[in-house]
């Protein structure tokens, strides 16, 4: 009979409950004011927003709660909350709220204050799910890597540089390799996007008229809002050849049209109106009294960019040259149609290599048994490169600190 109370359904009831509160909150503040909405501590409108905050908050609150708490379990395998077990929890949350809502609706109750309450709170949750989310990520990859370590040996997955993957046994796991290509390839996709990006914020800033930059500014973030797979057949079929042809194969470095250089420079064209949009905006937040200040100085415009402005400005820099590594790193469509799937270590950037996203990617695809190491080695692979891009933004943070109290 009462099957069709699921959680599917709780937006449904929360909605009607919300609705009930609205309007008997809103009939029972008419009927404390008599007739004189004067006597009010808060209009009927403001008891009917609180009657809806305090339905949809504390079950909210308590839906996330407990469906972090269920997940966890799982993860654990301890016995755990049950789907209707939430269900309930979470309607008896919203039917006190509505209730007790309902019946606070007096002349007295001073309705605003309390639904600001309310908001701050729903503003805590919502940071509190940010946190939450991210610890829930991070525990998820680690207690595959955990259960990875378990069957291979820590030594041979840090240390080797043989990547050899097969799902019959007797495979070779190194992540040395994957790890050099992801480097290499971002490390020249940031060397064209960062001071191109960079040059290009700066002119549009402090040197193009208001007719160039409604031009010019809108061209160049037309390159974010290409896919990625548009992107990499860009680098197989255009960029892959010309650099074989006019310089791998005249100067001896290879005949691939997959390469390294392929990749990065493809992803360094994607990365450059992410530089080039962050940066622009932290160089606009610089106050116009500091370049006023410099040029009465005697300071020309160059001087006053590049010893005023960038010093300014640097954080909102540094920002947007960490978004630009992150997302150089966590690219796999371009990486897998210009720069191959070949794990090796080379200096050469005309070779084919691979990324430890595109080896993720690759473990985790076909029907593979998923308590194999070969396929327990993607969640090792993501919980490193976490851990990598992690000290990369502890690092940025520190240089960030370190020039901002010297130009302080």
């Amino acid at each position: 009979m009462w099957g069709f109370l699921t959680l599917s359904s709780l937006p449904v009831l929360l909605a009607g409950l919300a609705l009930i509160g609205l309007v008997g909150a809103q009939i029972r503040a008419h009927h404390a004011a008599g007739g004189d909405l004067r006597s009010l501590a808060a209009l009927p409108r403001a008891h009917g927003t609180h009657a809806i905050l305090s339905v949809l908050v504390p079950a909210m609150t308590c839906l996330v709660g407990l469906s972090l708490v269920q997940l966890i379990g799982r993860r654990l395998d301890v016995e755990t909350l049950s789907d209707g077990a939430i269900f309930r929890a979470v309607l008896v949350v919203s039917v006190l709220g509505c209730g007790i809502a309902i019946l606070r609706s007096t002349a007295q109750f001073r309705a605003r204050a309390a639904s600001e309450a309310w908001i701050k709170s729903l503003l805590i949750t919502a940071s509190a799910v940010a946190i939450l989310t991210t610890v829930g990520i991070v525990l998820s990859m680690l207690f595959e890597a955990v259960n990875f370590f378990r069957q291979y040996a820590w030594q041979d997955f840090f240390f080797s540089t043989d990547w050899s993957p097969n799902f019959r046994g007797d495979s070779a796991l190194g992540f040395l390799p994957l790890l050099w290509g992801t480097f290499y390839v971002s490390l020249i996709a940031l060397t064209l996007a960062v001071p191109v990006g960079l040059f290009a914020a700066i002119y549009l800033s402090e040197y193009a008229g208001p007719r160039m930059r409604g031009i010019a500014k809108p061209l160049i973030e037309i390159l974010a809002g290409i896919p990625t797979i548009v992107y990499g057949l860009f680098a197989l079929i255009t960029i892959g050849p010309m650099l074989r042809d006019y310089f791998a194969q005249p100067l001896g470095l290879g005949g691939s049209a997959s390469s390294v250089m392929t990749a990065g420079i493809v992803m360094g064209i994607m990365l450059i109106p992410f530089v080039s949009s962050l940066s622009d905006d932290a160089i606009n937040a610089v106050p116009q009294t500091m370049r006023d200040g410099s040029y009465a100085l005697g300071a020309t415009r160059s001087e006053t960019v590049r010893q005023v402005i960038i010093p300014a400005a640097l954080p909102g820099i540094m920002g947007a040259v960490l978004l630009a590594t992150s997302r150089a790193i966590g690219e796999t469509m371009i990486v897998v149609l210009g720069a191959g799937a070949a794990a090796q270590m080379s200096l050469n950037p005309f070779e084919a290599m691979t990324t430890i996203t595109v080896k993720i990617v690759s473990q985790l695809t076909g029907d593979t048994d998923f308590a194999s190491p070969e396929t327990l080695v993607a969640f090792a692979l993501g919980l490193t490169l976490f851990t990598f891009t992690l000290a990369l933004n502890a690092l940025a943070l520190m240089i960030v600190r370190k020039y901002r109290e010297q130009y302080e």
